[in-house]
């Protein structure tokens, strides 16, 4: 009885011409390509699960490296939002769909009597898991050439300029107490064709949210939308109770007594807070154009330096 790898010759060989890598472990291979619903009851071992997690973390640490050399003048929030951007759910489906690992992937009749509802998820994971088993069979060269050959190409520089998603947006906003938020995936629910995760961010030990999402960067995802409300409305209840000490104790009797200057203190508060505001605009105006020259000075730098996009180390 033939074995899986030989019966999955042809579209072993397929994949190989995508990856530009020719394995020396074909099950490797051929399990970075298995979704979890063709794994006879065992996903762990019998899918690219396992692979996905290993590869998300390669993945990371590739465009970090690559968009490092690339752009030695931004600044850490502006690389922050490129790798983001770079390794996000919908960059990575996309070009999985592009290379059509679509007609790689091996599901299992559960999932392809769904229509195939979690494609799109199936995508992304299927592109980490190839990146893993790229690094683990040919060594983390095989994987760099990979990765720098189609994914950089989809690096898209105009988020260096501002916050994209909320995950970006709340590592800026930690960072300026020197925190970097981290995500944990707390639950998993539901067939392998259908997953329902959990994930949770944390800011050091604290717990911040949990979110939802039937892939673990959209679980990530809302987690992270969710904590930014929860830190903004605290951050508005904190100065709203802050603003009524400070009255308490400047004005002891200012609610059974009518203040006549009330009206022209709130005047110039107003003022004063539109001329703060005016300023921070003018601050984030003037990061988002020191962000776009030196996204210009190294786009002309790297073109003289490297004509060829898909430059090797």
């Amino acid at each position: 009885m033939a074995s899986k790898v030989e019966r999955n010759v042809e579209r072993l060989d397929k994949a190989e011409e995508i990856l530009g890598h020719a394995f020396k472990d074909r099950s490797l291979l051929l399990l970075a390509l298995t979704h979890p619903s063709a794994s006879e009851g065992n996903s762990a071992v019998g899918s690219y699960e396992r692979l996905e997690f290993l590869g998300d973390a390669i993945l990371g640490a590739i465009i970090s490296r690559e968009i490092y050399d690339r752009y030695p003048r931004l600044d850490e929030g502006a690389l922050t939002r490129l790798k983001v951007s770079a390794v996000a759910g919908q960059t990575l489906a996309r070009l999985a769909g592009e290379l059509e690992l679509e007609k790689l992937i091996i599901f299992g009749s559960s999932e392809r009597g769904t229509g195939r509802r979690g494609l799109t998820s199936a995508l992304e994971n299927s592109y980490e898991a190839l990146v893993a088993a790229l690094s683990i069979d040919g060594g983390m060269e095989a994987a760099e050439q990979f990765v720098i050959r189609t994914l950089v190409p989809h690096i898209n520089t105009n988020v260096a300029r501002e916050p994209e998603n909320p995950k970006s947006m709340l590592q800026e906003m930690l960072q300026a107490e020197r925190i970097t938020p981290t995500y944990e995936i707390i639950e998993t629910v539901g067939p392998p064709h259908d997953r329902l995760f959990t994930a949770e961010v944390l800011a050091g030990e604290q717990a911040l949210a949990k979110g939802k999402g039937h892939s673990k960067k959209d679980a990530e995802m809302e987690a992270a939308t969710n904590a930014l409300q929860e830190l903004l409305t605290d951050n508005t209840k904190s100065d709203t109770s802050e603003d009524r000490k400070s009255d308490a104790v400047e004005n002891p009797k200012s609610d059974a007594v009518e203040n006549p200057d009330a009206d022209a203190l709130k005047g110039e508060a107003s003022i004063a807070d539109a001329r703060q505001a005016e300023a921070s605009s003018a601050d984030a105006r003037q990061a988002d154009a020191l962000n776009a020259d030196a996204l210009q000075a190294d786009a002309a730098e790297a073109q003289d330096t490297h004509p060829d996009t898909t430059k090797k180390r």
